[in-house]
Parts: C-alpha cells; sequence; structure tokens
C-alpha cells in the first residue's frame, strides 16, 4: 500500500501536465453550466413524467 501511495505521488508530480489557471477556471464554468443545464432538463423530464402519472391515476380513478 505504501509502494502503491509512493508511485502515485511520483506519478501526480513528475508525469501529469496540469492545467494553467485560466484553463481550470474555464473548464470549471463549463462544468457548471452544463451541470445546471442538466439538472433543469431532469427536472423538465421529472416534472412532465409526474404530471403523466397524476393524470393517468385520475384517469383510472374514475
Amino acid at each position: 500500500m505504501v509502494n502503491y501511495i509512493t508511485e502515485s505521488y511520483k506519478e501526480l508530480r513528475n508525469h501529469v501536465t496540469w492545467p494553467s489557471w485560466a484553463e481550470a477556471q474555464r473548464l470549471t464554468v463549463i462544468v457548471a453550466v452544463f451541470s445546471v443545464l442538466l439538472s433543469l432538463a431532469i427536472w423538465g423530464v421529472d416534472t412532465v413524467f409526474g404530471e403523466v402519472v397524476g393524470l393517468y391515476f385520475e384517469w383510472i380513478k374514475s
């Protein structure tokens, strides 16, 4: 386990190319925007599906 952690640290330190601060900020904004859009899409589908199911059960009830 210690060997794994040591090797992982060396890999991160020497072989990973980290993005610049500006690029990290830009990518963070992109992820945040897509997260909000996806959340709104899921909310919309859930709302429509809930209404359809509600109407179905009202139709079955009467």
